[in-house]
């Protein structure tokens, strides 16, 4: 899910070269060395250049027109928190998505259309819960779309579903009904004065078929939407164009073919494939989903997928998943997206690396520009030595190429030739150096070079990327976030102010759709319900409703609050909530409190294997249907206690989980609702920490977010997620996840994760000179070598003092 990235490197001043000796060189050398001295990327002649890339720009050349480079804000709740942020950091983060000239400047947008199903990253929610519903002000994807037109007029729209609600062909996805469903979401889209470009009507990776794209196309037709045109089939083949040559209808339905991660999944997008087929259909092709990568670790596999696309594959779309990392740390892609956003609390965000890969491309091109297929390819021939694209403006003159050098391992000089009508005048040189974890070095402004004869000459250095443009209008946002902060307890919500069907503040849906609503039973006010009605079609394993808010460190807290069932079943209130499964949202490491209508409750407890375990249960009062109740579970060290309406059902101690997040559930179809959310600060148990290497300013990381028991730990850019949360218990254990331990064995072994088992081995002393130190072997916790860069290896190792020995706590 992310690339380690090499330290930083000193930037020194290029010496200047004194006249005499500038009499002497002979031109292209002397371009050369300008080149560097102006750019400041290395000094002097450090590494030179190897022998010389000739380059034509010619704007007579052939190519395919450019549809541009976006994101997905979708697969559901990875960008759900970024609405809850305070102003101006929200507009801030925005901006840098969609501002044109400032940061990513997306060119497209693609949003899920809600399906009241968790779809990657939690649920979002419907316009249409049950046949006959419609309310187009749900969730928060209309807003988002709002804002990216607000900054960039020019962006192009898309909507996809990854589920939908079961009433939907009773089950059936592909059915008659979703042809009125995605009219009515178009319907919605008008009513906020959006105008849609492009509509899938597949499922997101599942399933399409011809009859159904067929059917859509002409409805759209016969409903006003002619212009939206049709992108299908959002998954890993080329079957569309498979089946264009004995379909004419659906050759005619289709204007594009979306292919799912086309350079790989989770690869550095070195190469990329596509079909003889697609590339001879007379269709545009995209590379529709690609990333999932950390918003940092992705940009280098962006710098090599845009360009490569074009040139492996003459895909002329590609989209980034996802658009922002604005979801709750203890989810699997907590760090993937463009910007990390996950603390609307206190305003923090980071602008990720990947920001600035995007831009290369998207500040200097627009879609309707055309590629120049003479004037794009490998520098050298050699993939190694790293890829150009060329693109010229509908002008015919404005012209702008993209270059990158990941894999280089050496300079490389440039000599450029314009020709074919292209502009000959003075360019512009942005650069970034990928290797670099400093912002200033990203997306930096070079020294004009003014064309001699329509020839210049250009030194690229490795593991950098460079755009030489005609046009003007770039730009580095300069808007900087505030510090990080934790959403303390006492925390409550009321659930008053909110518009029906928005959904409360920090709280994400993981199944199922809770949003405000009138308060029932004659409770007067808004409380929050659970509207999905039935067991939606889904995209993931299905589960129970629920939905989480709160702080991955929390450890010791009562969560209470007021339920009243609208139907038989049962309501749930969840406490430590931890990890998820990758495709199970229900496999997930928590404690629940289940009560039902008929009295019957249990404290379970549930992990990543899917397994239910009941560590308590009896009979109460009836709860019954239509009335209120108070209902409260208690998390203390590791005692649990079960209260309705006051009075304590039962207690028991389990030490699975010391910390996480709260929750409310209920069972599948309940709409229940709840009101007077409550979670208050217990004593006893262990405290939940992030430990930060003094040596490098990086965090103790479990790599990838993993849960394997075995998994070696590392350095990783502090950033808050469940996997960098380390829980101090009472028996001196440290615990991630809620379930897993830090485990050591002899010096130079390997500090891993494992299952908790209370051995010495896996009990660690934090010591007032900020060492850890192992209580069986004595040894510390070690940063190999003294390195600093994300991926370094962390070990136990004999005790020296160094500063890679010690780790400060927040």
């Amino acid at each position: 899910m992310r690339t380690d990235a090499a330290p930083a490197t000193g930037r020194r001043r290029a010496p200047s070269v004194p006249p005499p000796i500038k009499r002497l060189l002979p031109r292209a050398l002397l371009a050369v060395c300008c080149t560097l001295a102006a750019t400041g990327v290395v000094g002097g002649f450090a590494r030179p250049a190897e022998a010389a890339t000739a380059i034509t720009l010619n704007g007579a050349s052939a190519g395919r027109t450019f549809d541009g480079v976006g994101a997905v804000s979708g697969g559901g709740g990875n960008s759900r928190l970024l609405i809850d942020y305070p102003e101006p950091q929200r507009g801030q983060v925005l901006d840098y998505l969609f501002k044109p000239g400032y940061g990513a400047a997306l060119q497209v947008l693609k949003v899920e259309i809600g399906g009241d199903t968790n779809s990657t990253s939690g649920a979002e929610p419907s316009h249409a819960h049950f046949r006959g519903d419609l309310d187009c002000n749900r969730g928060y994807e209309w807003w988002i779309m709002e804002e990216a037109k607000r900054r960039n007029p020019a962006i192009k729209l898309m909507g996809l579903p990854w589920g939908a609600p079961g009433w939907i062909g009773n089950g059936t996805f592909l059915s008659s009904d979703l042809t009125g469903y995605l009219l009515s979401w178009l319907g919605c889209a008008r009513q906020h004065n959006l105008s849609i470009d492009y509509l899938v009507p597949a499922q997101n990776e599942r399933q399409w078929n011809a009859a159904t794209t067929i059917a859509v196309r002409n409805a759209l037709n016969a409903n006003g939407y002619g212009n939206v045109r049709i992108e299908v089939a959002e998954d890993w083949t080329y079957s569309p164009a498979d089946q264009f040559a004995g379909n004419q209808a659906l050759r005619d339905a289709v204007d594009a073919i979306g292919v799912h991660y086309s350079c790989g999944y989770l690869s550095d997008q070195k190469t990329c494939n596509s079909s003889g087929t697609a590339i001879n259909s007379g269709k545009a092709l995209w590379s529709s989903e690609n990333g999932s990568q950390d918003y940092n670790g992705g940009a280098k596999p962006l710098a090599r997928g845009i360009n490569r696309v074009y040139l492996d594959a003459k895909m002329t779309g590609y989209l980034n998943w996802d658009l922002v990392a604005s979801t709750t740390p203890n989810n699997l892609w907590s760090t993937v997206g463009l910007v990390l956003a996950n603390q609307p609390w206190s305003g923090y965000y980071s602008v990720g690396k990947d920001v600035w890969a995007i831009a290369h491309t998207t500040q200097f091109t627009a879609p309707g520009w055309k590629y120049l297929d003479s004037s794009s390819g490998y520098l050298g021939g050699n993939r190694n030595n790293g890829s150009y694209v060329t693109m010229k403006s509908p002008n015919n003159t404005d012209y702008s190429t993209v270059i990158e050098t990941v894999d280089a391992t050496a300079a490389q000089t440039l000599d450029l030739n314009v020709t074919g009508g292209l502009s000959t005048g003075p360019v512009h040189v942005w650069a970034s150096n990928l290797n670099s974890n400093n912002p200033a070095d990203l997306l930096v402004r070079q020294a004009d070079i003014t064309p001699s004869g329509g020839r210049y000459s250009l030194t690229v250095q490795p593991g950098h990327q460079y755009t030489v443009t005609t046009t003007t209008g770039g730009g580095k946002g300069s808007a900087t976030s505030p510090g990080q902060g934790s959403l303390a307890l006492p925390y409550s919500d009321d659930f008053e102010g909110y518009t029906a069907g928005r959904e409360a503040r920090y709280l994400m849906d993981m199944q199922g759709a809770f949003e405000a609503a009138a308060c029932g039973a004659g409770r007067s006010g808004t409380c929050v319900r659970q509207t999905s009605t039935q067991a939606p079609i889904t995209w993931k394993t299905l589960s129970d409703p629920y939905a989480e808010l709160g702080n991955t460190a929390w450890t010791n807290y009562t969560v209470q609050s007021d339920v009243m069932l609208e139907r038989a079943g049962y309501v749930e209130l969840l406490g430590r909530v931890g990890g998820q499964e990758l495709m199970n949202p229900g496999a997930l490491n928590a404690y629940h409190l289940r009560v039902s209508d008929g009295g019957a409750w249990s404290i379970l407890r549930t992990n990543t294997s899917a397994q239910t375990t009941t560590l308590r249960g009896g009979t109460t009062t009836a709860l019954g249907t239509g009335r209120w109740h108070t209902v409260a579970l208690a998390l203390s060290g590791s005692t649990l206690t079960a209260t309705v309406d006051g009075a304590v059902l039962g207690t028991v101690s389990d030490a699975t989980f010391g910390a996480g997040l709260a929750g409310i559930g209920t069972s599948q179809g309940q709409t229940a609702q709840f009101d007077n959310l409550r979670i208050t600060a217990g004593t006893g148990g262990g405290t939940s920490l992030a430990l930060r290497n003094v040596n490098a300013g990086r965090c103790l990381d479990v790599p990838n977010n993993s849960q394997a028991s075995g998994t070696q730990l590392a350095l990783w850019d502090c950033n808050g997620g469940a996997n960098q949360q380390w829980t101090l218990t009472n028996g001196r254990q440290l615990q991630v996840y809620g379930g897993k331990c830090l485990d050591a064995g002899g010096s130079g072994s390997r500090a891993v994760i494992t299952d908790c088992t209370g051995a010495a081995g896996q009990q660690w002393n934090l010591n007032a000179d900020n060492t850890v130190t192992n209580v069986q072997s004595g040894l510390c916790l070690d940063a190999t070598g003294a390195g600093t860069a994300n991926g370094t290896a962390v070990i136990v190792w004999t005790c020296n003092s160094g500063d890679n020995q010690k780790w400060t706590r927040s």
